[in-house]
């Protein structure tokens, strides 16, 4: 069963408009409106995200990656493959 939906009232600029008309069919509009909202929400939340989560690595915590991510990542790939014999 879909997601209940409600009717919204907005205004858009008038070319974008023309331009949803001349590019999706009517029956798809509503639904190419919503999927683009819903990316560019979603854009929002995880920019928000990186913003809020910036320094929160603290290098002192992971002495391991101070050489950089190669090695850490061959030892993690070699250690499971031994794991798996």
């Amino acid at each position: 069963m879909g997601a209940a939906t409600k009717q919204a009232n907005f205004l858009l600029p008038e070319d974008l408009i023309e331009e949803l008309k001349r590019t999706v069919s009517p029956r798809r509009q509503s639904r190419f409106v919503t999927e683009a909202l819903r990316k560019e929400l979603m854009r929002l939340r995880l920019a928000k995200a990186i913003d809020e989560s910036f320094g929160a690595w603290k290098e002192k915590d992971h002495p391991d990656l101070a050489k950089g991510t190669d090695s850490y990542i061959r030892r993690m790939r070699r250690s499971t493959r031994l794991a798996g014999r």
